[in-house]
């Protein structure tokens, strides 16, 4: 299990890094959400959206945890099998952070024949990988731009929720940092050392939640580490200063690059006991360390040693735009 990669910014490579987080493509991507004002109440973020998947309440008790998500169609065309895997693993990762464990997955393609052989060829191998049945879908053979979509199903016990981070809460930082990023997209991918393992490591956020040692999470998208960790804190409008010196980061991955990709598995967590909810995925050889303490100044920070620069302001500034 490497440990995490030591910083050492000089005061203008810490500006600089703050502004490739923030002018990330995949983090401006998320105003888009506020599209969903308009027909979902933000009344109940527990119920409503702001989460990564949506929570159903069932009579016979427990949750039934619910997601979808939309693969860029550029990606699904240089790279339909990838695309396919990427949709399970999204999914899975969406349901992990809510604490549930995955029970099903549908999917959506239209696509030209070839294309959507290899991309169901690839939701059939990440879903094997993870295992997670694909239950159904929808095919439609299209010469076009292709469209590929799943959605997913999970049971939760315990539900980990955005709606339950509190200022004086310890954030976890949970990842694999064994793996290599891509070069046409940004994402790091840990499958071929990750793979035997997938299974049982995307449930460990599930016996977290049962195990109360964690109280909300949010999985790393394509928001990038910290666009994700602004993500979990802005329903509350809470803040954090995150220690780049304790942030779990792969050798021979720049900050600057490992900050703004898309990790096949990398969490945050708020918790109120961090030495039991580190060592929960140390015991299984993840890397996780406390990076930070969320608190109430709805300023969410980077500190390198003794520099320290501001890169939101999540009173004012909206991320998903889903709060006013």
């Amino acid at each position: 299990m490497p440990s995490p990669e030591p910083s050492s910014l000089d005061p203008s490579s810490l500006d600089r890094l703050v502004a490739t987080v923030r002018d990330h493509a995949g983090l401006r991507a998320k105003r888009a959400i506020t599209a969903v004002r308009r027909v979902v109440s933000t009344s109940d973020p527990l119920t409503g959206p702001g989460d990564d998947g949506a929570v159903v309440e069932v009579p016979a008790g427990g949750s039934i945890v619910v997601c979808g998500e939309a693969m860029h169609p550029a990606f699904v065309a240089s790279d339909p099998r990838a695309a396919g895997m990427a949709a399970v693993l999204a999914n899975v990762n969406d349901l992990a952070a809510m604490g549930a464990v995955p029970r099903g997955i549908v999917n959506t393609v239209v696509a030209s024949a070839p294309v959507a052989a290899e991309a169901l060829q690839g939701m059939a191998e990440a879903a094997a990988l993870y295992e997670v049945p694909i239950v159904g879908g929808h095919i439609s053979e299209h010469p076009g731009e292709p469209a590929l979509s799943a959605f997913a199903v999970g049971d939760a016990d315990r539900v980990l929720s955005v709606s339950r981070a509190r200022e004086g809460q310890h954030l976890v930082f949970a990842c694999c940092l064994e793996g290599r990023m891509r070069t046409d997209f940004p994402f790091f991918t840990t499958l071929a050392h990750q793979g035997p393992h997938l299974a049982r490591d995307v449930r460990l956020l599930a016996e977290a939640a049962r195990m109360d040692l964690a109280q909300a999470a949010k999985d790393v998208s394509m928001a990038g580490s910290i666009g994700s960790l602004a993500m979990l804190l802005e329903p509350g409008q809470l803040g954090a200063e995150i220690d780049l010196d304790e942030l779990p980061a792969p050798a021979g991955v720049s900050l600057d690059r490992w900050l703004v990709c898309f990790p096949t598995y990398a969490f945050w967590l708020t918790t109120d006991q961090p030495g039991r909810c580190v060592d929960l995925f140390r015991s299984a050889g993840l890397t996780a360390a406390v990076t930070g303490t969320i608190t109430g100044s709805g300023l969410l920070t980077v500190r390198d040693r003794d520099a320290s620069r501001q890169v939101f302001d999540l009173k004012s500034e909206p991320i998903t735009g889903l709060w006013p």
